[in-house]
């Protein structure tokens, strides 16, 4: 039986679609996928600060390490960062704070992947929700969380600080799926 397959806007080649219920993606040989640490702030607020006009702190992703959220980092073969993401379980769901590719990394899929590690690892901690903010403007992020099964739930007025625009509104996507035993959240 084959998966079904979606195009991939960028290039147009086939993509596996996005499964039901979240399954964590296998890595291609020498890729690491590993807790983010003090150690790797550094790089990381680097790749921040050149993926965004409004970036993270490095005291940001610190404060959110110490208070128990999950980071997650993506290095290529050759040990490089390529991308993070940051998970906050909230009573039973996960939200996700902050999934970056570095700027030189994107339009590879990389994005794609590190979605669907942290959405396997929201599946893996028994939650089966995922909530997220996206700006509007966010053009590719939007699509890759439509194509992910995310949903708009809501919008919040004036979060995000923008620039000529004075501030720009969030858009509440969430998604969710049944547990292994069939039960879907409320």
């Amino acid at each position: 039986m084959s998966a079904a397959m979606l195009p991939d806007p960028a290039d147009g080649a086939l993509q596996p679609a996005w499964p039901i219920i979240p399954v964590m993606p296998q890595l291609a040989p020498g890729w690491t996928l590993d807790h983010m640490t003090a150690r790797d702030l550094q790089e990381v607020a680097r790749i921040e600060q050149r993926a965004y006009s409004h970036p993270w702190t490095r005291g940001n992703f610190e404060n959110s390490l110490k208070a128990g959220h999950g980071g997650l980092t993506l290095r290529d073969p050759s040990n490089t960062l390529v991308g993070y993401a940051m998970l906050m379980p909230v009573v039973d769901e996960m939200h996700l704070l902050n999934i970056t590719v570095d700027p030189d990394r994107q339009r590879q899929g990389l994005g794609r992947l590190l979605l669907a590690i942290a959405l396997a690892t929201t599946h893996r901690g028994n939650l089966h929700t995922m909530l997220l903010e996206v700006r509007p403007s966010n053009l590719g992020a939007l699509a890759l969380y439509l194509e992910a099964g995310f949903v708009e739930i809501g919008r919040r007025k004036g979060y995000y600080p923008a620039t000529a625009l004075g501030r720009e509104d969030a858009l509440v996507l969430r998604r969710m799926w049944p547990s292994e035993t069939g039960g879907v959240p409320a």
